[in-house]
């Protein structure tokens, strides 16, 4: 896909993947929503950028009328809406015994449902334009139960399941659908989401993340890059011990 002038969705854009993919697909001279529901770190986000081809738009992923409400304002920035990217995440890591049922429902509600809720408003929109590119960025909790992040795994996986199923049918529409699958990314996602100290200085960098999301969206649109999982080499944690 040409990005050029097309308009682009991120949600989850105020810092971090979000922040960083939004600034690529400016430079590659995209026309860019960002979407977050913090909205004093959303101006600053959009202030930042220094661009009229990018607006801050605050938004509930949660929410459908507010997914709804970003599709008509993406649409509006630039006629249509070709590539919309489901980012917002959040997590809480403990044990699956102290988890609040409050939290539960913030963690399946943003990163399950918020998906789904920003897919169907994508799709909704693009299966009238018979062309469109949603991708979920999703993690490697994805693809395996990981000790005291069983609620996020969970989400996850679900999200993983959802994106299989979309993408089919988003296919008869001329809509692909791409799964991107991150390992750990030193992101401030981790403030607040675990007591253990992290080894942030062994994961991806944001900006490592948006390369691989606006490659993805580069690629030719016949071509449906279905699923990629993107660790940093120093990142052992499914690895053998180093000698």
């Amino acid at each position: 896909m040409n990005l050029k002038t097309i308009s682009c969705v991120v949600t989850g854009a105020a810092r971090g993947i979000g922040f960083a993919t939004a600034r690529m697909l400016l430079e590659a001279q995209a026309r860019v929503v960002l979407s977050d529901s913090d909205a004093p770190a959303l101006e600053a986000a959009v202030a930042e950028l220094r661009t009229s081809a990018a607006i801050g738009f605050q938004a509930d992923v949660t929410s459908a009328p507010d997914m709804a409400a970003l599709a008509a304002a993406a649409a509006g920035h630039a006629g249509s809406v070709a590539l919309w990217i489901n980012n917002a995440g959040l997590a809480r890591h403990r044990a699956i015994t102290d988890y609040s049922p409050e939290e539960i429902d913030l963690m399946l509600g943003v990163n399950l449902k918020g998906t789904i809720l920003g897919s169907q408003a994508a799709l909704r929109v693009m299966r009238h334009q018979r062309r469109g590119h949603i991708i979920n960025i999703i993690s490697t909790a994805g693809l395996r139960g990981i000790p005291g992040e069983a609620v996020y795994c969970a989400a996850k996986w679900g999200v993983r399941g959802f994106t299989q199923a979309l993408r089919e049918e988003g296919a008869p529409f001329g809509v692909r659908v791409t799964a991107l699958l991150p390992g750990g990314v030193d992101t401030t996602f981790w403030q607040g989401a675990t007591a253990r100290t992290m080894p942030v200085e062994d994961f991806l960098s944001a900006q490592q993340v948006a390369e691989a999301v606006v490659s993805l969206a580069q690629m030719n649109e016949k071509v449906v890059p279905q699923e990629l999982v993107l660790r940093a080499l120093g990142d052992r944690d499914f690895a053998a011990p180093t000698p």
